[in-house]
């Protein structure tokens, strides 16, 4: 069968079928991003190389389980990854790695810009600018959002390590990302 541009819900329908062509299909349309997504959260290339290859490994055991009125196929697909990803930070932070909870100790990822000159600059203003922006927030929403991206953390861990009720944990964590996605989205400060 001829995979030259089916749509994402029927890659995934072969796929259901056992068929590895339409893994394929799919790794060469969503394996980059998902290898970035992947980066973006674990800060380690050969991690997210596993973490890439862990996701469409879960992709052909659980394709008939995709229901695409609840998702899009990049958004089950970004789950997925995201799923992934922080079960490797929380195998680290089991394993006594440091655990990182602010934002100044974030390390973005540098290297992704190797021999750019333009690039690198690029990325250390983004860096400045997310740093700016979460400073700008009041400290108890870094903190949940800190415990929750970097630890890995359920809003349930979060409010019972804050000692704090969880719908006030989910607020505060929602509350920040509107901030966030506003400043960003249209470039407003907030």
């Amino acid at each position: 069968m001829a995979y030259s541009n089916p749509g994402d819900e029927e890659l995934i329908g072969q796929i259901a079928h056992e068929k590895p062509e339409a893994v394929r299909a799919l790794y060469r349309r969503y394996g980059r991003l998902i290898y970035s997504l992947a980066l973006h959260i674990v800060g380690d290339h050969s991690a997210a190389e596993e973490i890439t290859q862990d996701v469409f490994m879960r992709v052909w055991e659980k394709a008939g389980t995709y229901d695409a009125g609840k998702a899009k196929v990049i958004t089950w697909l970004s789950r997925i990854t995201r799923n992934q990803a922080i079960d490797v930070l929380r195998k680290r932070t089991r394993r006594g790695a440091h655990e990182r909870e602010t934002w100044g100790d974030l390390k973005l990822v540098a290297d992704r810009v190797d021999h750019d000159p333009v690039g690198n600059v690029e990325l250390s203003s983004q860096r400045e600018e997310v740093r700016a922006a979460v400073a700008a927030l009041p400290e108890n929403q870094q903190r949940a959002l800190s415990l929750a991206f970097f630890q890995g953390l359920t809003h349930r861990q979060i409010a019972e390590k804050l000692g704090e009720p969880l719908g006030t944990v989910k607020t505060r964590i929602r509350d920040a990302m509107q901030k966030l996605r506003g400043r960003f989205a249209g470039g407003a400060d907030t």
